[in-house]
């Protein structure tokens, strides 16, 4: 059973008072290591190194994405996982365009003045589902602070189309934090997705620098507002390591979440995808990928997925079944 903030404590108190609804951890000191040079010489580690994308799958799945019109966080994001996950037909799908009304430093998703909402992309991605046969589908957007309640419609709408062709099929929704809207918020979780997904992505003192449009403590908020508004539904966050956290901030984080009572931790390295984002400031050893998720699993986290190439996404069903299981 998962225990969590007082039901009945304000949400502002709920995500301030972590230090005394969770037990303290003993916080391991990291290995010193150098800062790592995005220069032609640095290297990463080897076990950073992932086969090119290809295989018959992998191109049945880019050209229904073609064809339909979709766009998926898999190429806009550049995630290095996209061809094995892609060759297993999952894919993240990415709604409300391509274009992010916010401009955070570590991210490859172009920024810029998006088009309207297009009113018949709930559809085109339920068929896209059914076409592959998906039993497990993410979908995540943009930021979309130019919509009212940043696209949060467009969501619920695909969450009912896609139940319409693929009853079986489960959801997960990775959304934004829809600048902190509660209406919003209710409008995604009565749309009853199987898995809501919000990520925290990094530490309070790198929050300016790495994702100035976005707020920590909202963040929190939003994920300890949607377990309250319905207990039942299972949350997710993510955070990303190597853009220059110390270690004892990045344990306060994974806290602070359990704090906000989410269910399952991603955590991930952080891959600079220019020379214009933020440098990575050191590459985390898979080891220390294994201590962060034992001090996840102490402090009561359903399931942690953590290594050097974890997204949020990535193995997202299989983390989910764990989640489910764990209860």
């Amino acid at each position: 059973m998962l225990t969590g903030p007082p039901r009945g404590a304000p949400l502002s108190s709920r995500v301030s008072m972590t230090s005394q609804t969770l037990p303290l951890v003993q916080i391991t000191p990291r290995q010193s290591a150098p800062l790592v040079t995005d220069g032609p010489a640095a290297r990463k580690p080897a076990w950073l190194k992932v086969k090119a994308p290809g295989g018959a799958n992998y191109a049945q799945v880019r050209r229904v994405m073609r064809d339909l019109r979709l766009h998926t966080v898999c190429e806009e994001a550049h995630c290095p996982n996209v061809g094995e996950c892609w060759e297993h037909r999952a894919a993240t799908f990415m709604i409300l365009g391509d274009l992010c009304t916010r401009n955070c430093a570590y991210c490859a998703v172009a920024h810029g003045t998006p088009l309207p909402a297009d009113p018949e992309e709930p559809r085109r991605l339920a068929e896209a589902s059914a076409a592959m046969e998906l039993q497990y589908l993410v979908v995540t957007s943009v930021d979309r602070d130019d919509l009212p309640n940043g696209g949060a419609e467009q969501f619920a709408a695909v969450v009912a189309e896609t139940r319409r062709r693929l009853p079986e099929a489960s959801i997960e929704l990775l959304i934004p934090d829809f600048k902190g809207s509660e209406q919003a918020l209710r409008i995604v979780v009565e749309a009853k997705p199987d898995i809501l997904n919000h990520n925290l992505e990094t530490v309070p003192r790198l929050y300016r620098l790495a994702r100035p449009g976005g707020r920590y403590d909202r963040a929190l908020e939003l994920l300890a507002r949607a377990r309250a508004m319905d207990p039942e539904l299972v949350t997710k966050s993510g955070v990303m390591v190597g853009l220059g956290e110390e270690w004892d901030e990045l344990v306060t984080a994974m806290r602070d979440l359990r704090g906000s009572d989410v269910n399952i931790l991603t955590i991930g390295q952080y891959l600079r995808p220019s020379a214009s984002h933020l440098p990575v400031a050191r590459y985390y050893t898979p080891e220390e990928f294994a201590e962060l998720a034992r001090l996840g699993r102490e402090m009561g986290y359903r399931h942690v997925e953590s290594g050097p190439l974890v997204r949020s996404s990535y193995h997202a069903w299989d983390q989910a079944r764990r989640a489910t299981a764990a209860v």
